[in-house]
């Protein structure tokens, strides 16, 4: 469109020309001896347009073949890089698409091939994601090796490297290696969001609490991390410092702390660990209180159980006011009964405690009833407790019914102290088999009242044939052993 734009405006400009000239009819007379021309005005107007455009043109084509060379190799860089677009193009596809080996090649090929050294690296580098993903550490290594060097001074591309190189060891548990790679870019983290999240990542692997909770706190400023993932970060970081603090940094760590997240159950729960540590029981219960007025939680319940005799009675008020909201809650119950054993209610512990049990089958309630029952001095319904506690606390551990009878010592054997030679006297069989140390059945439950004792086994004959083998079961040497006192052993004693 633009070409027939301009097609038009030059007739326009020779019909102006022409009509211009028409008026003007003179002559032009060009003298150079020994020649004279004369020709019209509208002649040589023409001709002199004809002659700028002819020389116009002459210069234009020297130009253009003056610089041929010059657009050869731009055309070849074109087709190069084009060329290099397409490989590195096709090897990223293979990547994403899981062909490492494929990838591998394609990008190999290119680092081989091109002349560029951004697209040397970048190539190398795709290349080394390829073989990590293969497997294959240790080409990958050479590679990034190879990228290392191709990168040389410029910073943008070491820093391409090092991230990349960083990441990579980071998902084989090389925490201390990328964090020597990432570490100098420390200072551009807060531009640069993926170094910031690769650091985070280093410091979980090497379980740096502080760093975590710094780097965790500045990404979720920034945006750059899930809210949740990061709340849970945060979560396990201060758990893992509180769990080591002291007086003089429990400010530090518990003040830096939002309203919202000291609720948290968990963090209630480290803080709460962490003053009863410190021997601070009053600023213990008040953490948990303070979690436990928003939400129950059978963690922080167990822990707010757990106190002498002179806080149980608060303890206990401040827990059957949470009773009237959550009637049937039966971790608190079960919190309401043990503060009941602690400050010996028996009668209202145990009503507590049955009524938690109605709700859920639970080892520890089950391990309260039983003590119970043994201060009050109920030995059979404090075992049946605690044996129930057994099964409850592993299902696949079968029940036992019957203790196992007492051993057979009938053929152990007898030595004689007057003997100085070492013999040995006959063992006595004509004793009856010992019955079991505890051969009765344990009841349960689902058993009848009562016990019956186990059989004695039958009494072994006192006598044996002359002719007659030793029983294979008889594994005892009944020979002294030679050189040896034997009332200087440590049975001597119950021989006399």
């Amino acid at each position: 469109m633009r070409s027939w734009i301009w097609t038009l405006i030059l007739f326009a400009a020779a019909v102006a020309l022409a009509l211009v000239l028409r008026e003007h009819g003179g002559n032009v007379l060009i003298v150079t001896p020994p020649w004279r021309i004369e020709m019209s005005l509208s002649l040589a107007v023409a001709c002199a347009i004809l002659a700028f455009l002819a020389l116009y043109w002459l210069v234009r084509a020297l130009n253009w073949l003056g610089s041929s060379p010059g657009r050869l190799r731009a055309w070849r860089g074109r087709r190069a890089q084009r060329r290099d677009v397409e490989l590195l193009e096709r090897g990223w596809i293979n990547v994403l698409e899981g062909r490492y080996v494929q990838a591998e090649k394609d990008l190999s090929n290119l680092v081989s091939r091109t002349r560029s050294a951004d697209r040397k690296v970048l190539a190398g580098l795709s290349a080394a994601r390829a073989l990590h993903l293969l497997g294959e550490n240790k080409r990958r290594d050479q590679v990034l090796q190879l990228a290392q060097e191709g990168a040389g001074q410029d910073s943008r591309l070491r820093q391409a490297v090092d991230t990349v190189t960083a990441e990579m060891y980071l998902d084989q548990n090389r925490a201390d290696e990328a964090l020597m790679l990432l570490e100098p870019i420390q200072d551009a983290s807060s531009r640069f969001l993926h170094g910031t999240r690769l650091l985070l990542r280093a410091h979980r692997q090497l379980g740096h609490a502080d760093r975590v909770y710094e780097l965790t706190r500045l990404l979720l400023r920034r945006g750059a991390i899930d809210e949740d993932q990061g709340r849970q970060f945060i979560r396990e970081s201060t758990a893992q410092r509180l769990a080591q603090v002291d007086d003089s940094g429990w400010s530090a760590i518990w003040g830096d702390l939002s309203a919202d997240e000291r609720l948290d159950a968990d963090l209630a729960l480290a803080g709460a660990q962490a003053q009863a540590r410190l021997d601070h029981p009053a600023e213990s219960a008040r953490i948990l209180e303070s979690s436990l007025g928003r939400q129950l939680d059978d963690r922080l319940l167990r822990l707010y159980a757990h106190c002498n005799s002179t806080e149980a009675g608060q303890r206990l008020g401040r827990a059957e006011l949470w009773l009237k909201s959550n009637p049937d809650h039966p971790g608190l119950l079960a919190a309401l009964g043990h503060l009941c054993l602690i400050s010996r209610l028996w009668g209202q512990g145990e009503h507590y405690l049955e009524r938690s049990l109605a709700l859920r089958a639970d080892t520890h309630v089950y391990a309260l009833l039983g003590n119970l029952h043994d201060a009050l001095g109920h030995p059979e319904q404090a075992l049946r407790h605690w044996r129930l506690a057994c099964q409850a606390a592993d299902a696949e551990i079968p029940a036992v019914n019957r203790l196992l009878p007492a051993a057979d010592t009938r053929g152990d054997p007898r030595f004689d102290e007057t003997d100085d030679t070492g013999g040995s006297a006959s063992p006595d069989v004509s004793q009856p088999a010992p019955y079991a140390a505890s051969g009765v059945y344990i009841q349960d439950e689902t058993e009848a009242t009562g016990s019956r004792a186990a059989e004695p086994a039958p009494a072994a004959s006192a006598e044996k044939p002359a002719d007659s083998s030793p029983d294979e079961d008889e594994y005892f040497d009944t020979a002294p052993i030679p050189g040896v006192d034997m009332s200087q052993t440590s049975d001597g004693s119950a021989r006399k």
